[in-house]
């Protein structure tokens, strides 16, 4: 079980986590930057492989991570507890996806007409839209992790693990990602304790920890390769064994105080998730109208630079203005009493 958690679960800013969050949302950026590269070039470049070789562990790492702390607010009132996990990331949800619907309007009506813009517009809250199905889905699994804990956890971390290996395609993302993710997200709260000594000993043993890096890179690389990533149970498999992989690699990052820009990162992730897609999509069509590059590789991994700073930069213009509203809950959408930030982290923020 999770038990209370570390002492450095609770005293400060774990430096580990925020490499850790940092790496994977540079990798959702680079992801949806280099498929919508490649979709629009119509050809694929260096980058690909990059994509690929992340696909077994890039959003399994995001959710475990996201459980770390859930076991310092698990046992939190009601009230509270879906201020912080649920009304929290819905406020984002609905403002943001409000804001890529006036950007992606014009091309739907082109295709769809008004109307279907409208009922895709309201089915964006029965499944989630686009780049936001992560924030849109986290509520919906804090919910289900509060209201189960009295259930036997290795039941439901059996149920959950069943769940992933199935593979379930419906075609509708909510069922499709729950399916997919829960088990890690829910990995990270029942095991908590154990990634968190993890990270100590790769810590304590770095030579260690980069050889067990370099054969986890040759194992996951192969199976990707070869499409057996795919399979059940090596799926989850490697999910979990990136997460780790992940974790060992922020570890080592916060040793050396190496690559400062991706603790950086993922210190505002929740920034870059919600903005990047504006000067990620500016970006490609720049690139791609002007004709400027030809290699698909590097205007790829341009756009993914380019979705991360701009991220940040529109966050920054906005912070001390009117416009904070777009990555601050205002006072007005809290339905529990608002208390000073805490040093630590919580989930996924």
């Amino acid at each position: 079980m999770t038990g209370n958690g570390t002492a450095a679960q609770k005293t400060e800013r774990v430096d580990w986590v925020d490499y850790a969050k940092g790496i994977c949302i540079i990798m959702v950026v680079m992801m949806h930057s280099v498929l919508g590269v490649e979709a629009a070039a119509g050809q694929t470049g260096f980058m690909h492989l990059v994509v690929e070789f992340a696909k077994p562990f890039r959003m399994p790492d995001f959710f475990l991570i996201s459980g770390l702390f859930l076991p310092l607010v698990i046992n939190r009132d009601w009230r509270t507890y879906l201020d912080r996990k649920v009304v929290h990331f819905f406020y984002f949800y609905v403002l943001w996806t409000a804001i890529q619907f006036g950007f992606k309007a014009p091309h739907f009506a082109a295709e769809v007409g008004w109307p279907g813009v409208v009922h895709l517009y309201l089915m964006s809250f029965i499944d989630p839209f686009g780049t936001l199905w992560f924030i849109y889905l986290l509520p919906v699994f804090f919910v289900v992790i509060k209201a189960t804990r009295r259930i036997a956890p290795w039941a439901i971390w059996g149920a959950a693990a069943a769940l992933e290996m199935t593979h379930i395609s419906t075609g509708w993302t909510l069922i499709d990602e729950f399916a997919a993710r829960f088990v890690y997200i829910y990995s990270g709260y029942l095991f908590a304790n154990y990634v968190f000594a993890w990270s100590a000993r790769a810590r304590a043993y770095p030579g260690l920890t980069l050889a067990a890096l370099a054969l986890w890179a040759v194992v996951n690389g192969g199976l990707v390769h070869t499409g057996i990533s795919e399979w059940p149970i090596v799926s989850l498999a490697l999910g979990l064994a990136g997460a780790s992989a992940i974790i060992a690699v922020g570890t080592l990052l916060a040793k050396m105080r190496w690559l400062n820009v991706v603790r950086y990162c993922g210190e505002h992730s929740i920034v870059i998730y919600l903005a990047f897609f504006l000067p990620m999509a500016a970006s490609r069509t720049i690139l791609l109208k002007t004709g400027l590059i030809q290699d698909v590789g590097l205007i790829s991994l341009i756009v993914t630079i380019a979705g991360v700073i701009g991220a940040v930069l529109i966050w920054w213009a906005c912070r001390n203005t009117r416009a904070n509203f777009l990555f601050e809950r205002p006072d007005a959408f809290w339905i529990a009493p608002k208390k000073r930030a805490s040093a630590i982290q919580a989930a996924a923020e």
